[in-house]
Formats: structure tokens, C-alpha cells, sequence
């Protein structure tokens, strides 16, 4: 039996980095790849991974299968001087390479990004996606994500300009300003 896990990565150790741009190579080919269309050069992808974990407003997230790493996502916090905004935070280059698909490592790692947003205090999450990964927008909806809108010129692929959807989780209670009076806005 696969043995399977997410864990937060604040720094690469062993091989994981080797792995992780792997994983993210064989997803970029099978048309996951969290903006890129072709896998950059390794060292591109490198130099991408090492800065994710640089940056204080990114929390990166690993899938591991059998102990390799399988796939990402991160929670990205708002900057700092967006205070506004500071409620909600960002889940981002979700993906799960296509060797690892069908043990719930995607729904793991969705888990794992909504469980860590909620305990740091966000009280809202959100994500976006493109229309063609129809697995990714199951699960998130699966998992209480509600889609809010939908960008008609979201992406552009092999040529051709594809739509991509917003959606937004509530992860505690809101208040929520109106004319007339403020109302409770539940998850």
C-alpha cells in the first residue's frame, strides 16, 4: 500500500528539490503546470522553487508519495501594506504530477493549504483556474469552493484564448458591511 502525505517545506533538503522540479516538469508537460505551458530550463525552475521558500508571504506545500515529493500547492498571504485585503489569502500552483494522480494527494494538499490559512486566521480563501483543468474545478468545488466569476480571456494556450474560473471558500465567520445594516456571512 502507497504511503502518502503533505508536509510544509521552509527549507529543501536531500533531494527534494531535485523531485519537486521533477514532478512539476511532468506536470507542465500534461497540461497542469500552474502558467508554464513548456517546463522552463531546470535551473529556471530551481531558482523558482528556492524563491518560493524565500518569500515571507509564501507557504509551500508538498505532496509525498512513498517519501517522494508528488506535488504543490502554497498559501500566499496579502502584502503586508494591503490591509484591506488581509482577510483572504491565495492558494496557488496546486498541481500533482500525473505519476501520483488517484491517491487524493490533490485533495490532500487543498486540505492542507485550507487547514494552515484557517490557523494563521484567514477567513477567506481563494484560487483561480483555468476552464480546461475540469479535475481541478470537481475538486475544488467537491470541497465547498464556490466559483464567483470567470475571466473569458484568462489564458492563452497552443493559440488560443482560454477562459479561466475565480472561485472563494469562507473559512470562519464574516461580517459584512451593506447600506442598510451589516449581515453574518456563513460558510
Amino acid at each position: 500500500m502507497a504511503h502518502i502525505s503533505v508536509e510544509r517545506i521552509e527549507a529543501f533538503e536531500g533531494h527534494d528539490l531535485e523531485a519537486l522540479c521533477e514532478a512539476a516538469e511532468t506536470a507542465i508537460v500534461d497540461g497542469g503546470g500552474f502558467g508554464w505551458l513548456k517546463p522552463p530550463p531546470r535551473a529556471v525552475l530551481e531558482r523558482y522553487w528556492k524563491g518560493v521558500v524565500l518569500i515571507a508571504e509564501r507557504t509551500l506545500f508538498v505532496a509525498r508519495l512513498d517519501g517522494g515529493v508528488a506535488g504543490s500547492a502554497q498559501l500566499i498571504r496579502p502584502p503586508r501594506n494591503n490591509e484591506a485585503q488581509a482577510f483572504a489569502a491565495t492558494m496557488t500552483t496546486h498541481f500533482v504530477a500525473p505519476w501520483a494522480r488517484g491517491y487524493g494527494l490533490a485533495r490532500l494538499l487543498v486540505q492542507a493549504v485550507e487547514e494552515h490559512a484557517r490557523a494563521v486566521g484567514f477567513h477567506v480563501l481563494n484560487l483561480d483556474v483555468r476552464e480546461t483543468q475540469s479535475a481541478a474545478i470537481a475538486l475544488y468545488e467537491t470541497l465547498g469552493f464556490a466559483r464567483w466569476g470567470t475571466n473569458p480571456h484568462y489564458a492563452m494556450v497552443d493559440g488560443k484564448i482560454i477562459a479561466g474560473h475565480y472561485y472563494a471558500k469562507v473559512l470562519r465567520t464574516l461580517r459584512r458591511a451593506s447600506r442598510r445594516n451589516e449581515e453574518a456571512v456563513r460558510p
